[in-house]
This record gives structure tokens, sequence and C-alpha cells, in this order.
């Protein structure tokens, strides 16, 4: 049987990179349409199916486990439910089935792997939240199936991730700040507690920086106790800014409450944006400005790269960034340029 044709073959033959190949065949923007005619042209010469159209001749139903730690279940189900329940409707397009298994606290520190891994019941795993990197490890060290990341990247272990853009995120909503007439923004997020908070306090810095504006120390407000724990309250700057950052909606929401409670009114005394424009109905009165994460597509990009990895296709590995959008609604109001 012959050789079947990939993407870094065709790359090679016209000197070029397997990502420009990609984005060609893909109807990514980023490549001159006389090189995307000459790579499709060679590409049909030598005979490349893709990923897709290898599935659709070979196709087979795959068992796919989704773990997800417990604490996420406590803290964050409003996300990390979601993002499960699109996991599973894009799995089911595929013909694929979705084992689910909540690892305890327990099972995480002791190293222990998922029962459905010991017994061999799955043909690849989605990791659903960030774990210890020890535990991440010793399931890659364990398991002899695909592994892939969902909604976040341990720079210690390479592997496949699906990322939403937290870094641009953070940088388009604080922008957006600013072109309300903000200038005194402060960031609520505990830094280094995850790496999705570092990028998001990242894109807040870069508008920060570029606009002028020095960030006081007493603005970056941390939101929780390491990794996990977010604080019911936090501790409040004593020269308040005109708006606030928060690095999720949960934690925006937490924010709202506490200014509401001691009196001021959002977005009338405070502006409030949040991120992931997903959030457990009732939890805000207040309907909170936020940048959406695409959940559908970020499952969609998981589900596919974990068919190909099972089926050996070729696919572009490592980290996936899926760009999300900004969703406007009541938390936030202009400022003129006296600041009132």
């Amino acid at each position: 049987m012959a050789k079947a044709v990939k993407m870094k073959d065709i790359a090679e033959r016209l000197n070029i990179s397997t990502m420009t190949v990609s984005k060609a065949l893909s109807g990514k923007p980023g490549v001159s349409e006389p090189m995307r005619e000459r790579i499709k042209m060679l590409a049909l010469e030598m005979g490349y199916i893709s990923s897709g159209e290898a599935r659709e001749e070979t196709k087979k139903s795959y068992n796919i486990g989704v773990i997800l730690a417990n604490y996420y279940t406590e803290k964050c189900a409003t996300f990390y439910w979601k993002l499960y329940q699109e996991i599973n409707t894009r799995a089911v397009k595929q013909d694929c089935f979705v084992l689910l298994e909540i690892l305890s606290v327990e099972a995480e520190q002791n190293k222990e792997m998922p029962k459905m891994v010991r017994e061999n019941k799955v043909d690849g795993l989605l990791v659903l939240g960030c774990m210890e990197s020890g535990y991440l490890k010793s399931l890659l060290e364990t398991v002899r199936v695909p592994v892939v990341y969902m909604d976040f990247y341990d720079d210690s272990i390479y592997e496949d991730s699906v990322i939403s853009n937290s870094f641009y995120g953070t940088y388009q909503i604080t922008n957006y700040l600013f072109g309300k007439g903000h200038r005194e923004i402060a960031f609520v997020g505990t830094l280094f507690s995850t790496k999705s908070i570092t990028d998001r306090f990242l894109g807040y810095e870069k508008a920060m920086i570029e606009h002028g504006e020095t960030i006081r120390e007493e603005w970056i407000i941390p939101d929780r106790d390491g990794e996990r724990d977010c604080y019911e309250t936090v501790s409040l700057p004593e020269k308040m800014p005109t708006a606030f950052v928060c690095n999720c909606d949960l934690t925006a929401s937490r924010l709202i409450k506490q200014l509401q409670e001691k009196g001021y009114r959002v977005p009338e005394d405070f502006s409030v944006v949040g991120y992931d424009d997903y959030l457990y109905p009732g939890l805000c009165n207040v309907e909170i400005t936020s940048y959406g994460v695409d959940m559908e597509q970020m499952a969609a990009t998981g589900i596919e790269i974990m068919l190909n990895k099972i089926e050996g296709l070729d696919y572009q590995k490592g980290l996936h960034v899926v760009e999300g959008y900004l969703v406007e609604r009541k938390s936030v109001t202009g400022r003129n340029p006296e600041g009132n």
C-alpha cells in the first residue's frame, strides 16, 4: 500500500512551512492566492487526502474519556459543565461516545489514574481544566492512548492543548474600556495562579502600556487562594479606579456584589468587565460585559485533534488558540475626559 501523503510532504516539495500548507488547504488567511493555488494543485497531484476526508472513508466509533477535577464541579461548574456539554455534542456528531469521570482531590494528590484508563475503556483522553503538573506527568507515563488538554496548557509537558485567546481577549476588553473614556483601570485576578490568568493580566498590561498608563501595584487585586479557591470578596484599594477588568465572570459577579454591599452602583460608580461570557443564572443582578469564549469551536477543535491522533492522521501539533468575541452588556458606562 502506498504511503499516505502528508502536509509536510507538500511543504518539502515547495520549500515552505507545514503551517503555510495547512492554512492554504483549510482556506485560512495568511497565504497569497498564487501560493494557495500552487499548494492546492500540488496536493491534488500528489494525492493528498485531508484528515476529514480520510475519516469519512474509514469512519469508526471511539470512546473518548473526559476527566474533570472535582473542585471544578464545585467552584467553576458554570463554565466547565457547559464546555463538557459542547464536547459531548460534538463527539456524538462524529459517532463517538464520551465517558466522564470526576477526579477527587485525593486521587489527584496520590496520582491515582482514572478508572476508565486503568480498565482500558477509552481510545483517547481529554483533560478538562488545569491539574497539577505532577499528576499530568504520571498520567502521560501511564496511559497508552492520545491525550489532549482543554482550556489550559502546561509548559513543562509538551502535549496538544486547546485554549481561548486569553492574552488578546483581555487586551481587547481593556481597550474597550479606554474607548469608553476610562483610564484608571484595575485588574482582578491572582497572578501566576494559572497560566490563563497570567496571560489575561499580560493582555491588560499591554493595553495599559500602549495608552501610557502606569499600573498601580494596589490595582493588581488577587481574587483567589492558589489555583482553585476564589474569594467571596477581594481587598479593594484605598485609591479606587473607575473600572475593573476581572479574569472571569464569576469573579466579576462577586466584585459587583461586594461593591453594591458597600453602597456603590455598577456601572454608574464603577464599570466592571469579565471573561468567559458564561455565568450561572441568578449569580449577578447586573448583566456583565465580557469577552466570550467560543466553547463550541473549542470542543470541535479538541475532538478533531483527538480523532486525528487516534487514527494517526496528519494535523498541526501543539497549542491551538481559539478566538473569542466581545459581548457588550450593562456593567460598563462611559466616562467623559474629566472622569465624570
